[in-house]
Formats: structure tokens, C-alpha cells, sequence
């Protein structure tokens, strides 16, 4: 299969842009996906053709300055006559010299913006039981693509293995993926016994250090009377390192600075759906001086597939808040510029004599 060949076979829609982001190249699915002819889009450059509801031209400029590849989910994108849709796209590079770039489309399910947070919620609630049950069905075929894409690599010259190379890197972050959205239906239910929660948040804090927050600072703001939580010890280590490698990756590399803070709150009370309740008074605050949360994911963060980052899969907030949930505890955020804070609210462990 030659490249021209391959080329149009792509299933998904795909442009080639020089280095004064004219359009060089498009396959038939992009010209079906932009309701217009290759002859139309070749006169004019992307940005003409190709509307996007995020600001990506800096981003785009970047990675071709860099020589790296961009992910941005969840934007919608419309061009000519179609209507906008929803849809992942990726950026790469593909060709240093001159300046040439890969600009790929990925539609969703979704053909409309959803009007209401509802319907957001149970659309990926949907997703995630889908690909609980799917998982391990999706990434076997995908392991024969990817070994059949570096196969046909061998036999490729090397001006067109860039394609092969995109097939085998889209493959495995798909798996990736996968691997995490498993961990929902993977999940046990949590082993609660008495925990020190200043013991958790050292080791975590510790782990941080030794690994992606090691450009951090970190501070320690704790109450050294609180009593023990009733939770899982294993989890809640898992809740705390999701929530302070948000807080790493919030700096965007910059050394920055966490807090990590505990008090006890006597007036905190969760609401089941039966009507009763149950006390919450043991707090952990989780305090970054990163940029902030975007205004327009804020209310959503803790829903799967919800990111702010141009790469970001959004499930480690959504494990956090499942996490939360299966303790009878809650999560809260309170973001603005230079003050993003996760609070994490726990009962206190039963005496002996409540058991």
C-alpha cells in the first residue's frame, strides 16, 4: 500500500498545512467532514476553512516551533456549511524542514452541544460503563493494528513512515486510556479501618517529591489533633497523589508551591438520598498557586472525560470523586488564578464501643 493510498484511506478527516498554515493536502474524509472539495480548501488557509471554538493557533505555532504533537478534546469544529461537532483533534509535525503539518479530526458521538449539565453527566456515565464492558474486547484489535502498522512499516520508505508512526502512537493512547477508564469497573470497594490521615499525606507527599512534583514546594499545615478517619488507606493515598499531581501539572513545569493542610470542621454534614446523613468533620485541603481551573469545566471537573489540559483524559479527578463517593465522603473545589484549592471532607473512625 503506497502512501497516496493509504492516505485515503484514513476513516477519520486529515489536512496537511505548510509552513504559512496553507492547506496542501486533505483526504476525502475531510473534505465530507467540511462539506467542501479538496479545490475549495486548497485555496485558502486553515483558519479559513476549519472554525474551532478554542483559541489554537498559539498552540499550533508551538508545536510546529517544537517539533511536538498537541491533543485537544472536547471542542467543537465546523467549517463551510456544516453545522459545529463535537471532536477530539490532534496536531503533529511532519516534515522539520519544511515547516509541514498533520492536522487531524476526530468527530464524537455527540453531533450538537449538550444543553444542560444533565445530560453531559449521563453521557459519560454512559461512556464509562461502555468501556468497562468493552475494554479488554477493543484492545486486543487494537494490538493487531499497532503490530500491523510497524509491519508495513518495514516495508515503507522513509519519507512515508510518518503515517505508520501516527497509527501506532494513536493506538497506544488508546490503550492507555482504556487501562484507565478500567479502573472504574476495577475499583474494590473500599476497606475502611482507622487511618492517620497526617501518615497518608506524608507518604504521598513524599512519593510527590521523588517524582513529578520534585520542582515543587511543599508546605505541611496540619492539626496534630485530629482524631483517625474511617476510610481506605490504600484509596485514600490514591485520592491524595491524584490530587496533588493536578497540582504539579497545574504549574506547567514552574516551580510552584503546595499546601497541604488539615483541620477539623464540627458542622459538616453529607445528605444521602435516603434523607439521613452522616457527620464529616475531618478536612484535608490540597492548595496550589497554579493558574486556576477554566471557568467553563469548573462546576464539571469531577465528571469522566473533563479535562483542562491540552492532553488530559479526564479520569484521575472522576476516580477521585468515585472514590469519594464509595467513602460516604466528599470532594469540593474552589479554584481562581493563583489559588486552586481541593478539599477532601471525612467521618472519624468509629470507637470500640460504636462498633
Amino acid at each position: 500500500m503506497d502512501s497516496d493510498t493509504l492516505w485515503i484511506a484514513l476513516p477519520v478527516p486529515v489536512l496537511l498545512v505548510d509552513s504559512n498554515d496553507q492547506i496542501i493536502k486533505v483526504n476525502p474524509a475531510a473534505e465530507g467532514f467540511l462539506n467542501a472539495s479538496a479545490k475549495t480548501l486548497l485555496e485558502g488557509p486553515i483558519w479559513d476553512s476549519v472554525a474551532i471554538d478554542a483559541p489554537v493557533e498559539e498552540a499550533f505555532a508551538r508545536c510546529r516551533r517544537d517539533q511536538s504533537s498537541l491533543y485537544v478534546n472536547d471542542v467543537f469544529v465546523g467549517g463551510g456549511s456544516r453545522p459545529p461537532m463535537q471532536c477530539n483533534i490532534q496536531i503533529a509535525p511532519m516534515n522539520r524542514e519544511e515547516g509541514s503539518m498533520l492536522f487531524l479530526i476526530q468527530p464524537r458521538e455527540f453531533s450538537g452541544r449538550l444543553g444542560n449539565s444533565r445530560s453531559v453527566h449521563s453521557a459519560a456515565k454512559s461512556a464509562i460503563g461502555m468501556a468497562e464492558m468493552l475494554a479488554h474486547e477493543i484492545k486486543n484489535p487494537l494490538a493487531g493494528i499497532t503490530g500491523a502498522a510497524q509491519l508495513l512499516s518495514m516495508s515503507l520508505p522513509k519519507q512515508d513512515l510518518e503515517l505508520t508512526d501516527l497509527i501506532v502512537e494513536e493506538s497506544r493512547r488508546i490503550v492507555k486510556l482504556l487501562e484507565q477508564v478500567e479502573q472504574f469497573g476495577n475499583l474494590r470497594r473500599p476497606q475502611k479501618q482507622a487511618v492517620n490521615l497526617h501518615d497518608t499525606l506524608d507518604r504521598a507527599r513524599k512519593s510527590a517529591m521523588v517524582s513529578f512534583g520534585a520542582h515543587m514546594r511543599f508546605i505541611e499545615d496540619y492539626d496534630p489533633s485530629l482524631p483517625e478517619a474511617h476510610c481506605d488507606p490504600d484509596q485514600l493515598q490514591q485520592v491524595i497523589l491524584n490530587l496533588i499531581k493536578n497540582a504539579c501539572e497545574a504549574s506547567k513545569g514552574q516551580a510552584g508551591e503546595i499546601r497541604l493542610r488539615t483541620f477539623y470542621e464540627q458542622s459538616l454534614r453529607r445528605r444521602r438520598e435516603d434523607g439521613s446523613g452522616n457527620a464529616l468533620p475531618l478536612q484535608i485541603e490540597i492548595q496550589d498557586n497554579g493558574p486556576g481551573l477554566p471557568s467553563d469545566i469548573e462546576s464539571d471537573v469531577f465528571e469522566p472525560f473533563v479535562s483542562g489540559r491540552e492532553n488530559g483524559t479526564g479520569l484521575g479527578l472522576a476516580l477521585v470523586s468515585k472514590i469519594m463517593s464509595d467513602h460516604d465522603g466528599w470532594v469540593g473545589v474552589d479554584s481562581v488564578p493563583g489559588k486552586t484549592v481541593f478539599r477532601i471532607s471525612l467521618p472519624i473512625a468509629p470507637t470500640e464501643k460504636g462498633n
